[in-house]
């Protein structure tokens, strides 16, 4: 409801009215840009994990050997393009055969975007820049991480568990991070009923390089990376 006795409140709730209106040019461009540059980009691994995982830990370098080895495998290698467990998978991509991706979010700390990029992408919005993760990716590979990581993770998770998504491999690395929580899901989430016990089987949890790229190719071995979608996997991909 307007209220004349407040012109100044009715000037600026147009304005952001107008504002909120331009924004959806904004997000068009957003998901344009990343489609026009992802959708020929195939095989495609999204890597995650920790911005302040610094370069000498042993984390980092996991990371770095096993983007390293996907690309060489001939997946391309996409992360969030920040520093951390990004930084360290795309560098370890821009060592292989197949490209380097960084889809970028601008944030008012921690994320600058690493030099290890042949095909760099900036987003101003979130949910928009996590369409770009899930929509060509041939798995999903989670190492350590905060709360961006977990969101990922239950992302992803929950697109296939509800088949809003195709089913792909969804692999955790490093084990001695991953167990306390995938124990909490067994005793809290399947003991009260809001997960099934089966949905546990939707993910890996693995420690090794040769580990993460073993799985996927053992998803893939019937399948094959260059079969189309059926026209029904193709409707759930278009609805993502």
């Amino acid at each position: 409801m307007k209220d004349s006795n407040h012109p100044s409140l009715l000037q600026i709730d147009d304005s952001m009215l107008t504002r909120e209106s331009w924004k959806i040019f904004q997000i068009m461009t957003e998901f344009v840009d990343g489609f026009e540059k992802l959708a020929r980009i195939k095989p495609s691994v999204s890597i995650f994990g920790s911005a302040r995982t610094p370069a000498d830990d042993p984390i980092y370098q996991l990371g770095e050997e096993i983007a390293y080895k996907l690309s060489d495998s001939g997946f391309a290698v996409v992360t969030g393009g920040g520093p951390g467990i990004m930084e360290a998978a795309n560098k370890g991509a821009k060592q292989g055969k197949a490209p380097s991706i960084g889809v970028n979010i601008q944030l008012p700390f921690e994320q600058r975007t690493n030099e290890y990029q042949d095909i760099s992408l900036g987003f101003r919005h979130f949910f928009s820049r996590k369409v770009m993760f899930v929509k060509y990716a041939s798995a999903y590979v989670i190492l350590p991480g905060g709360f961006g990581t977990l969101d990922e993770l239950a992302e992803i998770l929950t697109l296939v568990q509800t088949g809003k998504t195709l089913p792909i491999p969804i692999i955790l690395v490093h084990t001695p991070f991953w167990q306390g929580l995938i124990d909490w899901f067994r005793s809290s989430l399947c003991k009260a009923g809001t997960i099934e016990e089966s949905d546990l089987d939707l993910f890996h949890l693995v420690d090794t390089p040769d580990e993460v790229v073993q799985i996927i190719f053992d998803f893939y071995e019937s399948r094959g990376f260059e079969i189309e979608p059926s026209p029904e996997e193709r409707e759930k991909l278009m609805e993502l």
